[in-house]
């Protein structure tokens, strides 16, 4: 069983807790390295590159037509022409095909 132990952070230097629910967590999901930065300086991270302000709200979506039934549909990405858009259901209905 694991215990809780204090690590120190790479970025600003302080201790912090890595309780043993969050080891037990880490193992559960197959990480083998301990974290490196205190949660404050790993919110920062997350949020320097996005991490936290991609939420669906926050997306731009464009308009497209669906390449399997013309549907209207949009997507968070902008459509280049070169590869086909899908609305939701026909999406789900290709990617169900390949499972």
């Amino acid at each position: 069983m694991a215990e809780d132990k204090y690590l120190t952070c790479k970025d600003c230097g302080v201790e912090f807790l890595f309780s043993a629910s969050e080891q037990e967590f880490y193992a559960e999901k197959g990480f083998e390295n301990e974290p490196g930065r205190c949660p404050d300086c790993r919110r920062a991270r997350k949020q320097q590159r996005g991490g936290y302000g991609n939420r669906r709200e926050d997306r731009v979506m464009h308009d497209a037509v669906c390449a399997s039934c013309g549907a209207e549909t949009t997507v968070p990405f902008e459509p280049t022409g070169e590869r086909p858009i899908y609305c939701r259901d026909c999406f789900q209905a290709r990617r169900n095909d390949y499972r």
